[in-house]
């Protein structure tokens, strides 16, 4: 059984290969498809020749699928490749001395060393701009109390709400007149009028801290 089909000439009724354009016999030319002969077996060759083509296509697939692996496993394993091989560029550590102004260039302490740290932490301490003796908030610089009487006075510092170094310290120019008593803080004091009551007398009262003072005259008033 022949693969490619024959026709039958026209004008002779030969029979011929089909892939002529001529009638090897008589030399007329074929028209059309012609005139074929063995119409069953022109449709086997047909599928013939569709099995052969999908048999080409079949193979053809295979020897790509098992090639493209091997080719990806050669890349893959190379030597080039190999992470073992490949050099690796991290940051300068902390002790290697990298200018970033250019080749050369040497290393220049920053502004926030520990030494000017420290100088940002030694402040100078609050002075004492002025002192008064108050009672009930109100400047006082003369008054007069009973024997035995007890009075209340507040040291006014400023600037307010400094913490001095220096303490508040009180005194009396005569402890006959009276006697003077401050709180634990010395913000504060307590005086007792102990003068006679026949014979009436004053001494003065002095509050003062870093070298700044006040006074108020303590008077003893008579029954």
């Amino acid at each position: 059984m022949s693969i490619v089909s024959e026709v039958k000439c026209a004008r002779c009724d030969r029979n011929y290969s089909g892939v002529r354009s001529r009638c090897p016999y008589c030399g007329a030319r074929r028209i059309g498809s012609g005139k074929y002969s063995e119409e069953g077996d022109n449709s086997n060759g047909k599928m013939i020749i569709g099995i052969l083509i999908l048999a080409v296509l079949v193979v053809a697939a295979g020897v790509l699928l098992f090639t493209t692996p091997t080719v990806e496993a050669e890349a893959i394993s190379s030597p080039g490749n190999s992470d073992s091989e490949q050099e690796y560029v991290g940051l300068p550590s902390e002790t290697d001395n990298v200018s970033f102004d250019g080749p050369g260039a040497s290393a220049e302490p920053s502004d926030n060393s520990p030494e000017s740290e420290s100088e940002d932490l030694t402040t100078t301490p609050p002075q004492v701009r002025s002192v008064e003796i108050t009672f009930a908030g109100v400047r006082n610089e003369d008054f007069t109390a009973g024997v035995g009487e007890q009075v209340s006075l507040r040291a006014k510092v400023e600037p307010a709400g400094a913490d001095f170094e220096e303490e508040i310290v009180w005194t009396s120019s005569d402890e006959n007149v009276f006697q003077v008593v401050p709180t634990p803080d010395g913000t504060g004091a307590t005086v007792t009028v102990i003068g006679s009551t026949s014979a009436p007398g004053l001494a003065t009262l002095t509050v003062s801290i870093g070298g700044v003072q006040a006074e108020c005259i303590v008077r003893v008033r008579g029954r």
